[in-house]
């Protein structure tokens, strides 16, 4: 559901053409289309200091990203578009909501249901649409459904049944889901009279994408109960599939089709389905790798546009400056300030000589013990496997074993000598960023510099130290595609949320060295770990730490 096009406030900065031409993108198809140019209205209206629309633009492109698949992209997106928005505005309430259910639909597809819920009640609360409310709360039924946790969902089903009678497409969908929740919570249930009563609703009404679902529904109840009833309601629901052009639901029909059909037809639905399966894989990998790199792209532009005008003015300050020196004043302040002038280079030269001394020695210190320990230990192992004849494997990878840890220890010692001051959260993105690959996507969200005004060197290094660790173990054995780090400051604490798709850790897993370090070095701040080993694929961490 996307923001409505036709709410955008004239700008300043003429960025309306670009947002109505988004829309002709998205109604064509051309979804990396309307994505960049979303991003170009969206940053036209940042300059003119239009928060609002800069936020719908976020939440368009969020949504465009849901639907092509980037779950990730589109979680990071939204999260984005909530930072320009006014909780106390009332103008703003509806984009909020629209926001918060697009997240949480992004996070249920993901199947992390509980935060979806969490996202569901925030977007119920910001709307002050009835019929909006009713789908948000349909939509959080069903996640307590995919918990199991039927009372709940029974609950607001029964609640915006209600609601929902005087609205014909809407009380269909509701008794749709309701059947079908009652009938996987007790597989003796009768739901064909409920199910039945739906799609005839959404007949009368043509509510095609209703028929689909209905249909669906009335396909998996029959399925094992009469067969010819569930094949002849899953070629049904195929032909609407295709007549609304809906490829998820087409291959889901096909996976029915191929699983009801007799052999003679299997073989028919299977080329199709594998056609289109293999066709939508495609297109949502290409369209998650073109916003990945339209948003590269952009801000890259951006960061080569701020550095640019920085040193233009640069330039001018310093010609400002020298017409000032050059001006008319008399002798005698001329030579107090060409005496004072020569001390001060002299002095600057002194220390930046000394720092330039500083930093030469720690070098050649590291180089020194990356020759020692790095250099020498692999010509020893180069030596051994040029000379042996038989060569034990597990020796040298235990020997290179051993050099890795101990240049991951000088690593560590260089960190520790004086450097150049960078800001924090800059430092903390390079090192999660120089993480990422071609075949690896690494997110970030809520990285600004104030969330670490409140936190102490101390506790800022032994942060740092985790969260490498959890971006090394995830490289060397997670095999992961998608990885997100976010930040997120609660009262008195931050919280650190790292989630990859990668294969996660077995419950009974005994941690090593560097993961227990991890532990360690949080607790020694008061914090607290977790990592979940519940979730069927991927690792969880939460990371909780009190202002200090």
């Amino acid at each position: 559901m996307s923001c409505a096009q036709e709410e955008v406030t004239q700008s300043p900065v003429d960025a309306r053409p670009y947002y109505t031409k988004a829309f002709e993108y998205l109604d064509a198809g051309k979804t990396d289309s309307a994505f960049l140019t979303f991003d170009k209205a969206k940053n036209l209206f940042i300059e003119a200091n239009d928060s609002l629309n800069t936020a719908n633009c976020l939440i368009n492109m969020a949504i465009t990203q849901r639907e092509q698949g980037d779950y990730f992209g589109a979680q990071e997106t939204s999260l984005q578009a909530r930072d320009y928005l006014d909780e106390l505005n009332p103008d703003h309430r509806i984009y909020i909501s629209t926001n918060y259910n697009n997240l949480a639909t992004t996070t249920d597809n993901l199947r992390n249901f509980t935060r979806a819920i969490s996202f569901y009640e925030l977007a119920i609360k910001f709307s002050d649409d009835s019929l909006n409310t009713l789908i948000y709360r349909n939509n959080m039924a069903i996640a307590y459904q995919h918990m199991d946790r039927y009372e709940e969902a029974f609950n607001i089903f029964q609640m915006i049944l209600a609601d929902a009678n005087e609205k014909p497409k809407e009380y269909a969908r509701v008794l749709s889901n309701f059947a079908k929740a009652k009938w996987q919570n007790d597989p003796t249930y009768n739901a064909a009279p409920e199910l039945l009563a739906a799609l005839n609703i959404r007949e009368r009404e043509k509510d095609l994408w209703g028929q689909n679902a209905s249909l669906a529904h009335l396909t998996d109840y029959y399925a094992e109960r009469n067969p010819d009833s569930a094949l002849i309601y899953a070629r049904k629901q195929y032909a609407i599939a295709s007549r609304i052009k809906r490829a998820d639901d087409q291959i889901k029909a096909l996976q029915r089709l191929i699983k009801l059909s007799p052999p003679a037809s299997v073989k028919g639905y299977f080329e199709t389905y594998r056609e289109l399966n293999d066709s939508v894989q495609v297109a949502r990998a290409a369209a998650k790798n073109q916003f990945a790199l339209i948003r590269y792209e952009v801000e890259k532009n951006k960061s080569d546009n701020l550095l640019l005008q920085k040193d233009n003015a640069e330039k001018a300050n310093r010609l400002t400056q020298q017409r000032a020196i050059t001006g008319g004043v008399s002798l005698v302040l001329f030579v107090a300030i060409f005496g004072g002038s020569f001390y001060y280079k002299k002095r600057k030269q002194r220390l930046e000589l000394e720092a330039q001394n500083q930093i030469k020695a720690s070098k050649l210190e590291t180089s020194k013990k990356v020759h020692d320990v790095v250099a020498n230990g692999l010509y020893r192992v180069m030596k051994e496997i040029e000379y042996k004849q038989v060569i034990d494997r597990e020796y040298t990878l235990d020997k290179l074993e051993e050099m890795y840890n101990r240049s991951r220890d000088i690593s560590y010692e260089s960190e520790e000598q004086p450097k150049t001051e960078q800001p924090y959260h800059e430092r903390l993105t390079e090192l999660i960023k120089s993480f990422a690959t071609e075949n690896r996507r690494v997110l970030i969200a809520g990285n600004d510099g104030e969330l670490w005004h409140a936190i102490d060197q101390e506790g800022k290094d032994n942060i740092r130290h985790v969260l490498q660790e959890l971006m090394v173990n995830m490289d060397k054995h997670s095999q992961a595609a998608h990885v997100v780090v976010r930040f997120e400051k609660t009262g008195h604490q931050l919280h650190i949320y790292y989630t990859d798709d990668g294969i996660g850790i077995k419950k009974d897993t005994v941690h090593g060295n560097g993961l227990t370090n991890t532990v360690s070095r949080i607790e020694k701040l008061g914090g607290k770990i977790n990592f979940d080993d519940e979730t069927v694929k991927g690792l969880k961490v939460e990371i909780t730490i009190p202002f200090l």
